[in-house]
């Protein structure tokens, strides 16, 4: 018999067996002879509470033990001749030619950016010398942007996917096990690119292809149906299906389609800025204690408000995190948040945005499904412009951007390119700096604090979502007017973070499966 129980513990016994296993006998209601082992579902933190605790949510099994489970999955080389072309390597990317595999199709992924191991000099080249590879920097590359912002895989996509097997791949693939109990999973821009090397290893020991430096520049269609692809605008690649897997920043792919009568949809994003708190602040606040307790991890948030009929929320939240800049083209600045694992950063980062609407638009109609993009890039280049022509970011203390003047100073931030005074109200939008404003001081009742001299905003925070949607099937996944194109993750404008790109992909390499060749 399995009884589910819950209890809590002090933050110091967390971790020690001796306690878990003392709540389980006093919890599980029968006498402790009969208690015959008991595994954890579910690990959280309870901060509402004047001192923190753990909250546990554990399976006991009384009379008989637990069985032992092997999640691992034994990925098999593919032996059929049909195979998919994928584009992109992101979580979409690499969870859509896992499962392809485990159906026997053989994946072929081509990926406009580097290899992990590459992708670091990039990333150390925006970050130290304003130089910005197109192809290759936070946003492209193995891994997609996940790999080096953060690794939260926290996600509400239960119903569309199996999010327990996600995370089994991961830990399959070197991630830690907590991620399969805690409440809000995450690895670490250090972990993850040790596990998605491990997972192209996988794909490639089971016959799957990687080719990377490999930016799709056209499409092979022949009678409303896609054949294949054009690579680095000379060679012709062929397949049964392909996987648009870009992410939300390939705005190339978007034209792409569009010169070439493919139908694309307007989707919401929303647009803001970075603000950080040093973290010894949020803990204090989070945590209500002038010091936090050594076995609790750095705080997080997670805020939103209604203000004149738009949402204005916390995205993307890192404690004991950076800022780090994510522009995919040279001439913008965008700003992203990461964390490694030990979440040990002395600053606290969270993107704050607003929701973008057809008023903000407005100037932009002539773009027609292009109009949310070029709002995008206008903010983004007025950001650049800002940070004088450099990836360094427009910043302003909160309290200052509340009353609508420049900063005396700006304090150190976690920005590693540097931060330029400057007053917002002059770089981001009326709509969304009003907005922000407001929001300001409602956060501020919620978090006491929240609105303070400590508090620097950077601009701009831009790519919380593709502005842009490729439409498909909700039976197929099939895109409605080109046969055999499966768009698929956060640049098709399906999921949002790592987990529910990932389920996406799955989804996508199953209707693929049932196409192509049938399997279970």
């Amino acid at each position: 018999m399995i009884k589910e129980i819950e209890f809590y513990l002090k933050p110091e016994e967390s971790n020690n067996t001796e306690s878990i296993q003392q709540q389980v006998n006093k919890n599980s209601g029968v006498d402790i002879s009969r208690v015959k082992g008991f595994t954890i579902v579910k690990r959280s933190i309870d901060a509402r509470r004047k001192e923190p605790l753990f909250r546990f949510a554990v399976n006991v099994f009384i009379d008989a033990p637990p069985e032992k489970s092997n999640n691992q999955i034994k990925y098999k080389e593919v032996n059929s001749s049909k195979k998919v072309i994928i584009v992109g390597s992101g979580p979409a990317g690499l969870f859509a030619a896992l499962r392809l595999i485990e159906a026997g199709i053989k994946p072929v992924i081509f990926e406009r950016g580097k290899d992990v191991r590459e992708r670091r000099r990039d990333l150390r080249a925006i970050q130290q010398f304003n130089e910005v590879n197109p192809d290759s920097n936070y946003c492209f590359g193995e891994g997609g942007a996940g790999t080096y912002s953060d690794g939260k895989l926290y996600t509400r996509s239960n119903k569309r996917g199996d999010i327990k097997k996600v995370l089994n791949i991961l830990v399959q693939h070197g991630a830690v096990e907590d991620i399969l109990i805690d409440a809000h999973p995450h690895i670490g821009s250090n972990k993850l690119p040790k596990i998605v090397a491990n997972i192209r290893e996988t794909i490639l020991n089971c016959g799957g292809e990687f080719h990377f430096n490999s930016r799709v520049t056209g499409l092979i269609i022949e009678n409303k149906k896609i054949m294949g692809v054009v690579i680095n605008n000379s060679e012709e690649k062929f397949g049964d299906a392909v996987i648009l897997a870009t992410g939300h920043s390939a705005r190339d792919i978007y034209y792409l389609l569009d010169q070439n009568n493919i139908l694309l949809e307007r989707k919401p994003f929303a647009i803001g800025v970075r603000i950080e708190h040093p973290q010894s602040l949020v803990d204090t606040i989070m945590y209500h204690s002038a010091r936090r307790n050594e076995h609790l991890p750095a705080a997080s948030y997670n805020l939103a408000c209604q203000i004149d009929g738009r949402g204005v929320y916390s995205f993307c939240m890192c404690p004991g995190g950076i800022i780090v800049p994510a522009a995919s083209a040279p001439g913008e600045l965008v700003l992203n948040g990461m964390s490694v694992s030990r979440r040990d950063s002395p600053f606290a980062n969270s993107g704050f945005v607003v929701t973008v609407e057809e008023e903000d638009l407005n100037e932009y109609k002539g773009s027609g499904v292009f109009a949310g993009l070029e709002f995008q890039k206008s903010v983004e280049i007025a950001a650049f412009k800002a940070g004088n022509f450099t990836q360094q970011a427009p910043a302003q203390r909160a309290v200052d951007f509340v009353a609508g003047r420049l900063s005396v100073s700006i304090p150190k931030t976690s920005y590693i390119p540097g931060t330029v005074n400057t007053n917002l109200w002059e770089v981001l939008p009326l709509s969304i700096n009003q907005r922000l404003k407001a929001a300001l001081i409602e956060f501020n009742k919620k978090m006491r604090g929240f609105l303070s001299e400590d508090a620097v905003m950077l601009a701009t925070e831009s790519r919380t979502s593709s502005p842009i949607r490729i439409p498909r099937s909700r039976e197929t996944f099939m895109h409605p007017g080109l046969e055999m194109l499966y768009p698929a993750g956060e640049g098709a404008g399906y999921a949002g973070g790592i987990v529910s790109a990932a389920i996406d992909g799955e989804n996508v390499a199953n209707a693929i499966a049932l196409q192509l060749a049938p399997v279970s």
